[in-house]
């Protein structure tokens, strides 16, 4: 059976902007969303997909791609794409419909987190001549790193100061949000999921 036109699917014009996609493809979602349709196969079926449909044309270069060769540009793992959405693409796609429902849960300005987070990967640049390259130059670079707090060893709290448990999770790390038939858990803002907070963070 010949798949769906994308467009189609979602309702919407070749030449409607990203925009109007989004519009269609949030109040399509809504109407056949398996929540709203249980034990409903059809619904089921049809939100996925809604949810491939958007998956391609939510996404510059899967659309273009999608517009210049049709489904055929995504078989045989075109583009990283098979035969069907996958979960992780379900999740992606509605990533940015439940921003729009419930935004951010506050801006998390109440404290700081207490525990250590990854630090950013690091990049170094040198230049090297081709002769170097081929005969496999060696170098000794130094690499700045971060050490410990010699006041608070690295607990990020003044003196000998406790944690508090977050007010906004209550100790849990992550919030939740419901509105209709959609329920979101998501990283506290506040504690950034540490589940507490530094009330007296160290100054130095």
């Amino acid at each position: 059976m010949a798949k769906q036109d994308y467009y189609e699917a979602l309702g919407v014009e070749r030449q409607s902007s990203d925009a109007d996609i989004k519009k269609a493809y949030r109040k399509l979602a809504m109407q056949f969303h398996p929540d709203r349709n249980p034990g409903n196969p059809e619904a089921e079926a049809t939100f996925k997909e809604l949810s491939e449909a958007y998956d391609v044309l939510r996404d510059d270069q899967k659309r273009a791609a999608y517009d210049q060769f049709g489904h055929a540009a995504f078989e045989n793992g075109g583009m990283g794409r098979g035969s069907g959405a996958s979960a992780g693409d379900f999740a992606s796609s509605f990533s940015d419909i439940f921003e729009d429902l419930f935004g951010d849960f506050g801006t998390g300005g109440g404290g700081r987190r207490g525990t250590q987070t990854r630090g950013a990967d690091m990049r170094y640049n040198m230049e090297i001549t081709l002769e170097e390259a081929y005969k496999g130059k060696k170098a000794t670079i130094r690499v700045p790193t971060s050490v410990a707090c010699d006041t608070c060893h690295g607990s990020g709290s003044e003196g000998d100061a406790e944690p508090t448990t977050c007010n906004m999770c209550r100790g849990h790390g992550k919030v939740r949000a419901q509105q209709g038939f959609f329920t979101i858990e998501r990283t506290c803002p506040t504690c950034q999921g540490a589940g507490h907070v530094i009330e007296s963070p160290c100054r130095p």
